[in-house]
């Protein structure tokens, strides 16, 4: 309800000026990251289902305590935990995910999520719109408590959930069971650059429309509801047609990059031809973010659900922890990278965003063979609900079966993985 008008939310209800709330903001989001290893942590300790109901708790808490943080410190405590919050729940959401579901069903529960977060987003805008349009001033009061309450919500709606825990002894290697595991770092790293892409509807399309095609304003807002109202009513029905066609979710993943790429291609066309504002550029630009949100709806849903299942269950917190960071740096780093390069040409950022999203599509590509095969391909639930192979079949794999000579040694996280999947499987 406070995402579209984030500034003048909190001016309103902290009586603070423009410029410190900006500052307060910038600093506590980029103070938030630091709690991202702790809640993978946490996630491994205590299950991502009740580090969601503390995530919920502190930004109920959080949203609710903003109208009365009037000074300074008051409100850089608040917006410091809450941002904490904020930066920690995606992590603990994807390894909930993976609690609550295996195989292909962790693709169509990512594509429905995803879809019913764009719905939410317009439809918070909205209701808050409202609000403030018929209270006034002080309707960003009620919408700050209606946010606290929507929380508040949330939480209850997750009590009917029944988390699949791991039985096998927790880890004492911590993040370094990450850090070693190379094919998840590239996949980590494969994100980072096309999370960047993400970052250039909320930055870079404003930027480029107004200042370097002179688009009137309006454009802006259309290019934010068509991204939005197609991702709600189109998500689950693009997710499921890329798991009819049998893609695996490397290659998914990558052909959603590669419709960024096209999407900022068109970008520079009209960056160059600079069409006069009109029916034919309001058309253009309208296929330019038809195109980019197809492009979305193929590549989240397969690159979240590629993470979480190349994980080990027992150690899938800090997995998605260390692969949400990849999303918190690229939108830190976006604001200062797109504006330099816009500064010199409009046309450069899309060039580097092209080049980026290609590079990310080399890695997963790279990447596959050396990633868990149920992590690449989506398995089918069997009638019992499970998938993958019986743990005694999975353990005599393991101990008593010698591996044929020409087939190469999985790495350690590969095998910790694999073995962990075939517990969860059971």
């Amino acid at each position: 309800m406070y995402v579209p008008f984030t500034l003048v939310f909190f001016h309103h209800v902290t009586g603070l000026p423009f410029t410190v709330v900006g500052a307060v903001l910038t600093v506590t989001g980029l103070s938030g990251l630091g709690v991202l290893p702790l809640a993978g942590a946490a996630v491994d300790r205590y299950g991502a289902k009740r580090v969601q109901y503390v995530l919920y708790g502190v930004r109920a808490t959080g949203f609710a305590l903003y109208p009365f943080a009037h000074s300074l410190t008051a409100f850089a405590a608040v917006a410091l935990v809450t941002a904490a919050a904020d930066r920690a729940f995606p992590a603990a959401q994807q390894a909930l995910v993976g609690e609550v579901t295996q195989g292909a069903d962790r693709d169509r529960l990512q594509a429905a999520t995803r879809a019913l977060q764009n719905a939410g987003n317009g439809a918070g805008a909205l209701l808050a719109s409202l609000v403030i349009a018929f209270a006034g001033p002080t309707g960003y009061t009620c919408a700050a408590w209606g946010n606290a309450v929507s929380f508040a919500v949330a939480a209850v709606l997750l009590r009917p959930l029944r988390p699949v825990r791991s039985t096998a002894p927790r880890r004492r290697d911590g993040y370094r069971l990450v850090l070693t595991d190379r094919p998840f770092l590239v996949v980590t790293g494969a994100n980072f650059l096309n999370a960047l892409n993400y970052s250039a509807l909320s930055v870079l399309f404003p930027l480029f429309l107004l200042e370097w095609l002179h688009a009137p304003a309006a454009l802006t807002g259309s290019a934010f509801t068509v991204n939005t109202v197609l991702c709600a009513l189109a998500g689950v029905w693009v997710g499921s047609r890329v798991r009819r066609a049998g893609a695996r979710r490397t290659r998914a993943a990558a052909l959603g990059g590669i419709l960024f790429s096209a999407a900022f291609a068109a970008q520079i066309v009209l960056g160059s031809l600079r069409p006069a504002s009109g029916p034919a550029l309001g058309l253009a630009l309208t296929a330019v973010i038809v195109v980019y949100t197809l492009g979305e709806l193929i590549h989240s849903p397969a690159a979240e659900v590629l993470a979480v299942s190349a994980a080990p269950e027992d150690a899938r917190g800090r997995y998605t922890a260390a692969y949400q960071m990849s999303w918190s740096l690229a939108k830190a780093v976006a604001p200062s990278l797109f504006t330099v390069l816009f500064a010199a040409d409009g046309r450069l950022p899309w060039a580097l965003l092209i080049a980026t999203s290609a590079a990310a599509a080399v890695l997963l590509i790279r990447a596959e063979r050396r990633l868990p095969a149920e992590a690449v391909r989506p398995v089918p639930a069997t009638a019992g609900g499970s998938a993958g192979p019986s743990t005694s079949s999975a353990a005599a794999a393991s101990t008593t079966a010698p591996a044929p000579p020409p087939a190469p040694a999985p790495s350690a996280p590969q095998a910790r993985a694999r073995s962990a999947d075939a517990r969860v499987a059971v």
